[in-house]
């Protein structure tokens, strides 16, 4: 494992700030799967072996049905968005069924990649979703606070806020949160002009955890691929697999660390080769930290007053134009 380096990185400054998201003001959580020997503000990491794999679904149809409550519900028609070449409509309300891809409704899904590795043939099954970045460039950047990572290590993206600027998507490395026209805020503040939507992804089930519940995707798998608990365990047991098998680990150091590690025996930059990639398909390439880049944390930083603001004045709007509705109704 490597060793961490001391003192005051950028990185730990920016996350010292709390740069561009409300997560000091979100609750810590401490599910009943996590270890009594482990601090309570220890982030949650979940580790994938996709050697275990099969391929059958499971995860993707729980993830469904668990989340189907939170998916988007549009209001057509869609209002015209100004430049229209610039604000075209993202609508899946029609395409609910799709999983061979991320959408709005489907925050999960299994890409699959045939290689060939030391002379043997291996079809690999990989679940993809979000991968809950350590410093997350789709929080520390976005204008209006809308999405956060909580004291867990679980990053959100809150659709009373989001007005799907799609900014998040941006930024992200595997471009993962994915925007449905026709709902949120911006119907009601600048429908011609504000971002067209709301953006969605994984949340890791952080209702089910906040009762001391695991994901839906790692309760149902049938040949348990996944493992969910304190981060310092996880990386633990990644590493075993890992330095035992001869295997290859993705995630631990990806974006500067992410909360989700896949342990593979094949090379990544194989299955990276392998699989399918595209909108809603992210890749399995290595990244770099994008939060250590100098113009990235000057933003971040410089738009940190101005989220917060933001993020309070749309917020009050929410509840006056809520307000005004009501009255009109009595």
């Amino acid at each position: 494992m490597k060793s961490k380096k001391t003192g005051i990185s950028r990185r730990n400054f920016l996350k010292g700030l709390g740069v561009g998201s409300a997560a000091a003001l979100l609750p810590s959580v401490a599910p009943s799967f996590v270890s009594a020997a482990s601090p309570k503000t220890e982030e949650l990491m979940t580790l994938l072996d996709i050697s275990k794999c099969t391929g059958c679904g499971e995860c993707v149809q729980g993830c469904s049905e668990v989340n189907e409550s939170k998916y988007p519900d549009p209001i057509k028609p869609y209002p015209g968005m100004y430049p229209a070449s610039l604000a075209k409509p993202e609508d899946w309300s029609g395409k609910r069924d799709v999983d061979d891809r991320l959408t709005p409704y489907n925050w999960l899904y299994i890409q699959t990649a045939a290689v060939e590795y030391n002379g043997v043939s291996h079809e690999i099954n990989i679940p993809r979703r979000c991968l809950h970045c350590e410093n997350p460039p789709c929080a520390n950047l976005c204008p209006w606070g809308a999405a956060a990572k909580q004291k867990n290590g679980i990053v959100r993206i809150f659709d009373n806020v989001c007005l799907g600027g799609a900014k998040c998507r941006a930024v992200c490395p595997w471009h993962i949160p994915q925007r449905q026209t026709g709902v949120g805020l911006y119907l009601r503040l600048l429908p011609k002009f504000a971002g067209n939507g709301v953006m969605y992804k994984c949340d890791r089930c952080y209702n089910r955890i906040d009762e001391g519940k695991l994901p839906a995707c790692v309760e149902v798998c049938p040949e348990s691929v996944q493992t969910i608990g304190p981060r310092s365990e996880i990386l633990a047991k990644a590493h075993a697999l890992v330095e035992k098998n001869g295997w290859f680990i993705y995630g631990e150091d990806e974006n500067g660390g992410t909360n989700t590690v896949y342990v593979s025996p094949v090379p990544f930059d194989l299955l990276n080769g392998a699989v399918e990639k595209g909108a809603g398909k992210p890749g399995l390439q290595a990244v770099a930290d994008s939060m250590a880049d100098e113009e990235k944390l000057a933003t971040a930083i410089a738009i940190a007053p101005f989220a917060g603001i933001a993020a309070g004045i749309i917020k009050v709007g929410r509840y006056l134009s809520s307000s005004t509705k009501e009255n009109d109704n009595e």
